[in-house]
């Protein structure tokens, strides 16, 4: 990945389903990073959406979106390499 990783932001593809039931995550948000987005969302309601608020989080969830695209770029990129 980057030299700057955060374990924090790594995506995860084994949710909890009932944990982001509970938190009412839209279906178009549901991803590998679904994880992170419950604590961002439970601070921004915390802070009534203060955007000086909640950035470590903000921050975490985005690099996770982030990694989230490089792992589907080198999967394009290894099944491009095999010709599959």
């Amino acid at each position: 990945m980057t030299q700057h990783y955060n374990a924090a932001a790594a995506p995860r593809p084994d949710q909890d389903l009932e944990a982001i039931k509970a938190a009412q995550i839209p279906l178009a948000w549901r991803d590998t990073c679904s994880h992170i987005l419950i604590d961002l969302n439970k601070c921004r309601r915390d802070t009534w959406w203060n955007p000086n608020k909640c950035e470590h989080e903000r921050h975490t969830y985005e690099e996770c979106e982030y990694n989230a695209y490089l792992q589907r770029v080198e999967a394009k990129v290894q099944l491009e390499k095999h010709g599959k």
